[in-house]
């Protein structure tokens, strides 16, 4: 499952390979200029996207949904490529940037070209969720923050209306989203609908900015968006009940076609898909023998994983009994890695050795990472989301989540990444972020702790390794599904549908029913995400070893530790290139 790293070359020192030298001011060059501006026209066509960089601006605006406002960045991206093209790059920082941005804008036109854009509905990115969730990361001090939030809120309703047109166009092109997904983004619009059940019912019900109730006026304008959000989502669940569900196709799988245009987006990397499946069968297989080893170790020979489990619930301290519990501890946890990695493994900056936990008010279950603000002045958080029928948690299997999710793992990267704004156009900063480079550095940093040393209890250890057997299910289940791959006879044999992929989860992943359940429509729903997490994983690893060889062939040590701080100073880049950016290969 080797990417195309590019030609060979010869290793030059990591932070020549990717910055400007030592010492020197780097200047902005034109190709910083030229992504500079493509972030400020991106943010005015995606204010979602602004707040959830910090760039200031547009807090009471929304996106365009419609078939229009997904054209209008069609044309920018298009518009800014053309200009990439025929700009000349003046160091190794332009050389990243240049190959970043034409590996990510090829990906994303060639799902515009497909429609793909226009056909988004599951659980966790389409708009239908999006509109909701932007709320999560807006401030709320002041009287100003409160009066955004009122304008946003009443821009729901056109932000939908184009986006249920979308949905119409895409369904018109035969782009219609498997029934499993209507049904789930019914019962989130019904959700929103209710104003015994709506988020924004219960946001502005909550205001007090500056210490202080609102103004009447600014009361009123916040009461109104609400009510006028919960009409916006009960049109929404009328379209989708009434329209959509009728043209819902019954399959959950996309087809391999369709899946081959959204894996290389995620990961940004090409893949042969038969031979990553293949792969995935090899890694679930070798994790679920190491999970086994550990089970052995902690309940006696031969003892199940299952029987493991039983032994670590019993033993007094590995349980958490509510939210307020959960989320004390996920912030205690996240600050003592910080502490244990500073300066040993990583060096932090100040600013991003600040991370909060937070529970999120969508209570659909899964946790996610929001980064800092571009200035610092939002920290990034780790939010866990948490049906409400649970309400106990076990620390062996979360203390690998913070790691994941806090430090090293996307906080880390996100940090550094922000924080390098000497090298790093706004555009490499936030928005050339890949899902693989993201997760995929996740989950390696999981596996950074247990080589740290930081990771040597057998229950901690035992749940570091059922999240990389459930993320190696993840490949298997993806690619199964929506390439329509042959199932091994263990989970039905024949061909993958979502029966036997619910069979395979509930084999290898070891989660609370109304989690699993939720977990796998996000699978069925969104193409290419899932498994980007352990092929991402497999990927920086390749990159290291592709470092680690040049060094060696070159008669110089490896270094762990400038290996990393070079990588994550790159920012998130297409997979395909880090290991010829840090090693000079892209000229």
């Amino acid at each position: 499952m080797t990417m195309n790293a590019g030609p060979a070359t010869d290793f030059k020192d990591l932070r020549s390979a990717t910055a400007a030298p030592a010492g020197a001011e780097r200047p902005p060059s034109a190709i910083d200029q030229i992504l500079s501006d493509h972030v400020d026209r991106w943010a005015a066509l995606d204010p979602i996207f602004a707040t959830q960089a910090g760039l200031t601006g547009h807090e009471g605006e929304l996106p365009d949904f419609s078939p229009a406002g997904w054209a209008a960045k069609a044309d920018l991206r298009r518009a800014t490529g053309a200009a990439l093209r025929v700009a000349q790059p003046v160091d190794a920082v332009d050389r990243v940037s240049l190959a970043a941005a034409e590996e990510r804008f090829a990906s994303e036109e060639r799902l515009d070209q497909a429609g793909e854009w226009l056909a988004q509905l599951n659980p966790i990115t389409s708009p239908l969720s999006g509109l909701r969730a932007i709320f999560d990361v807006m401030a709320v001090a002041t009287t100003e923050d409160w009066a955004a939030i009122a304008q946003r809120l009443a821009a729901i309703p056109a932000s939908l209306k184009g986006y249920l047109e979308s949905l119409r166009v895409a369904a018109d092109r035969g782009l219609a989203p498997a029934l499993r997904q209507v049904e789930v983004g019914l019962e989130r619009a019904r959700r929103q609908a209710d104003p015994a059940t709506s988020f924004f019912v219960s946001l502005v019900a909550g205001a007090q900015p500056d210490s202080g109730l609102p103004s009447p006026g600014l009361a009123a304008d916040l009461a109104d968006g609400a009510a006028a959000a919960g009409l916006a989502y009960a049109e929404a669940a009328r379209f989708l009940a009434q329209e959509l569900a009728p043209r819902a196709r019954p399959t959950d799988g996309f087809g391999r076609d369709r899946y081959a245009l959204w894996l290389p987006y995620f990961i940004g990397a090409e893949l042969d898909l038969d031979q990553t499946y293949a792969w995935g069968l090899e890694e679930l297989a070798q994790t679920t023998a190491e999970q086994e080893a550990i089970a052995a170790g902690l309940a006696g020979p031969g003892a199940t994983v299952d029987q493991a489990i039983a032994v670590l619930d019993l033993q007094p301290g590995r349980r958490l009994d509510g939210l307020d519990a959960l989320r004390g501890w996920v912030q205690e946890t996240a600050d003592a890695a910080i502490a244990a990695v500073d300066g040993r493994f990583f060096d932090i900056p100040e600013p991003v050795r600040r991370v909060e936990a937070r529970i999120d008010p969508d209570s659909s279950g899964g946790v996610h990472y929001s980064a800092p603000s571009d200035d610092f002045s939002r920290p990034g958080r780790v939010w866990w989301s948490v049906p409400p029928s649970v309400t106990s948690f076990a620390t062996w299997r979360e203390k690998t989540t913070v790691y994941h999710e806090a430090v090293p793992g996307h906080h880390l990267q996100n940090g550094l990444a922000i924080h390098n704004r000497a090298e790093l156009n706004p555009w490499r900063r936030h928005a050339a972020r890949t899902s693989g480079h993201g997760e995929g550095w996740a989950l390696y940093a999981e596996r950074l702790m247990e080589e740290f040393g930081l990771v040597t209890d057998l229950g901690d250890r035992l749940g570091l390794v059922d999240g990389q057997r459930m993320r190696a299910a993840r490949v298997v289940l993806d690619i199964g599904v929506h390439a329509q791959l042959p199932a091994p006879q263990a989970y039905g044999g024949g061909t993958w549908d979502a029966a036997k992929a619910w069979q395979l989860l509930r084999s290898n992943v070891r989660w609370d029913e109304a989690f699993l359940a939720a977990e796998l429509n996000r699978y069925l729903g969104w193409p290419g995400q899932a498994p980007s997490y352990k092929i991402g994983q497999r990927l920086w690893e390749e990159a290291r070893d592709q470092v680690r060889a040049a060094a060696l062939a070159h008669g110089r040590d490896f270094d762990l530790k400038a290996f990393h701080t070079q990588a994550l100073r790159l920012g998130s880049v297409p997979l395909s290139i880090i290991g010829p950016a840090l090693t000079g290969a892209l000229g």
